[in-house]
């Protein structure tokens, strides 16, 4: 597993393999952060929030998150840097340490992907759940190739993003390293979401 050091950004969300999430950027450490990834390899890691505040003093982030690469930038509305990532490799932070300007830096530990995995029977509706959130919701990646459907990971990771998960859960399944358990995860959970 290749290890390196890279800027962390603590928020009260889960970053899950293959989604896309946009961030308003405005503290000095952040904007510091996008100009560093901006000269260099545009990544930084994204992990949830265990301790603190996105805001404010430095956030104790949890030990596995996700890589994040900046594939566009915006200025919003309100003028501040908005920004839209796209996550990729999970990795485990082995320690961490804070800059000067409050930004958290992380030696981190990247995971191999997981290996590609059919969607088995007994998951098979789970595929098809995903693809009415996906088209419900409007997302661009809904018309994707079949064979995204039919892979165990990218399934049980869409799924994560979408149902209404709590942080603590999506954790938990980001954390999972077998997709078919994560499957099981999410299929045992479902009986939660529908409607009475």
């Amino acid at each position: 597993m290749k290890r390196r050091e890279i800027p962390l950004f603590p928020l009260n969300a889960v970053l899950f393999p293959g989604s896309t999430l946009g961030l308003r950027i405005f503290e000095a450490r952040y904007l510091d952060m996008v100009r560093e990834c901006a000269r260099g390899e545009g990544v930084f890691g994204v992990c949830l929030i265990m301790e603190g505040q996105e805001a404010g003093e430095p956030a104790l982030p949890a030990a596995v998150g996700t890589l994040a690469r900046i594939v566009d930038f915006d200025t919003l509305p309100d003028g501040l840097l908005g920004i839209s990532v796209t996550g990729g490799t999970r990795f485990r932070v082995q320690k961490s340490r804070i800059r000067g300007n409050g930004l958290v830096v992380g030696d981190v530990r990247y995971w191999p992907d997981e290996p590609g995995v059919a969607v088995p029977v007994e998951f098979s509706l789970l595929p098809a759940i995903l693809e009415r959130l996906a088209e419900q919701a409007g997302l661009s990646w809904r018309n994707g190739p079949r064979e995204y459907y039919e892979d165990a990971s990218w399934v049980g990771f869409r799924l994560a993003e979408l149902l209404p998960l709590g942080d603590a859960e999506r954790q938990h399944l980001l954390e999972m390293t077998d997709p078919l358990e994560r499957l099981g995860a999410l299929r045992d959970a479902m009986p939660r979401f529908q409607k009475a």
